[in-house]
């Protein structure tokens, strides 16, 4: 009786063919909007002036110019750049992850004055922007001595990321059960060893999430790298790309071949991660 019941509301809800169509339609524009940033970053790389700026600046390259790719390998600067980007990002991803990992923890998990606002001060921190603060935090590093040096990138980098991980971080702790912490803190486990062993491995789509977002802004931060580094020695991947652009002539096509090799740690962190990602947004609409 009740599969005869049901059987005729799952028939009404079959889809309909056109509107089928049409949300692939729709997808399919979507997808090559997204894509095509990417196509034409490619065949900008491959071509010189002359075609970039010439009739068809979007279309295939009538020579594909390879060497516009060895000019930016032979050149050590750059190399050295990248070099510096992939410490400051790295050095920034792990101290957001184990900062604001453990300080929501200290948060959530255990009994302590001033936990509430301390929680809500930190919160604060999402409504600034980064850049809003250049002043304050050079005057700040310049006292510190710290100008010059990596660390005057990593540590605004990660002061200004920890409140995202932290709010990330949140809504998957509070799903993990209590039990689990009591019935290891029985077996004789300190609270060191439950939060390494016990509650950070249950975060790892919360990680994914936080190593993707904190990449993005570290990677592709251009203002604090420009103004917090004047020793060539130290500068960052985009400030070299940046420096690239000539005063009277600029070659464009080298410059894109830059910016290729810039994105593929983007695009290799996104696929390498992007399962974990989907779980977390997965695991949040249930939560939610």
């Amino acid at each position: 009786m009740e599969l005869t019941t049901f059987q005729p509301v799952m028939t009404g809800q079959k889809t309909n063919p056109v509107l089928r169509a049409l949300v692939y339609v729709i997808l399919i524009v979507w997808a090559v909007v997204s894509l095509f940033p990417i196509y034409w970053m490619l065949t900008f790389s491959l071509k010189n002036n002359a075609e970039i700026f010439g009739e068809n600046p979007i279309g295939i390259p009538g020579e594909f110019r390879f060497s516009n790719y060895s000019m930016v390998f032979s050149k050590d600067a750059l190399a050295r750049y990248f070099l510096n980007s992939v410490l400051v990002t790295g050095g920034t991803i792990i101290l957001v992850i184990m900062t604001a990992a453990m300080a929501t923890y200290a948060m959530l998990r255990m009994e302590w004055r001033l936990r509430g606002p301390a929680m809500s001060l930190l919160m604060l921190g999402l409504m600034i922007p980064i850049h809003a603060a250049l002043l304050p935090v050079f005057v700040m590093m310049r006292r510190l001595h710290i100008l010059n040096t990596l660390w005057a990138l990593i540590i605004p980098y990660t002061a200004f990321s920890i409140p995202m991980g932290i709010m990330i971080f949140s809504g998957f702790m509070n799903s993990i059960p209590r039990e689990l912490e009591e019935a290891a803190c029985i077996d004789g486990c300190n609270i060191y060893r439950i939060f390494f062993r016990i509650v950070f491995p249950l975060l790892r789509p919360a990680v994914a999430t936080i190593t993707i977002f904190t990449f993005l802004q570290s990677w592709n931060e251009l203002m604090f790298a420009v103004v917090f580094i004047s020793r060539d020695s130290l500068k960052t991947l985009t400030v070299g790309i940046q420096a690239m652009s000539g005063r009277y002539l600029t070659e464009w096509g080298p410059i894109g071949a830059a910016l290729v090799v810039a994105t593929i740690p983007t695009l290799l962190i996104y696929l390498f991660l992007s399962n974990q990602v989907q779980k977390s947004f997965i695991a949040g609409a249930i939560k939610g």
